[in-house]
């Protein structure tokens, strides 16, 4: 059976559990250091998450929130959960949030080869904006900019 998942904003209570599905997610995961400074410092960081009935975290949205745009900084889902759709609601939380902040255009990066998230964010109405030559400083393979601009 899968669970009902609630979507709320991220505390610095729930670091220890993002920070599991970072370290699973991305070759290059933030550290726990990274997570406190975007919960306790940085003004613009706005966090949301995934829970399942159980109260475990099982995604995570990231976004910066700066006057009338929005950055997506990550999104990762835990990987018994992959494919019911938590990354899709994730992401239509951090949209919400962010229009009731008055965003109007929110852009991300995604690896060119993760179809999957390219995708999903299509579904959304991102569109391709560009190409960052060498972004991931694990491999140097190059991110798709993509945006969407809310009217």
């Amino acid at each position: 059976m899968i669970d009902t998942i609630t979507y709320r904003k991220m505390t610095v209570d729930d670091i220890d559990g993002v920070l599991k599905i970072e370290e699973e997610a991305f070759s290059l995961p933030w550290t726990k250091d990274a997570f406190m400074q975007e919960m306790t410092t940085n003004l613009h960081a706005y966090y949301v998450v995934a829970e399942n009935d159980a109260h475990q975290i099982v995604g995570f949205c990231g976004m910066w929130l700066v006057i009338d745009e929005s950055h997506i900084t990550n999104v990762a889902v835990t990987e018994y959960v992959k494919g019911q759709g938590i990354g899709e609601g994730l992401m239509r939380e951090a949209i919400r949030v962010a229009k009731e902040h008055g965003v109007v255009l929110m852009t991300l990066e995604v690896r060119v080869s993760n179809k999957i998230a390219q995708n999903l964010y299509r579904k959304l109405d991102f569109q391709n904006g560009g190409i960052r030559k060498g972004y991931y400083s694990d491999n140097l393979e190059d991110a798709l900019v993509m945006w969407v601009e809310f009217k």
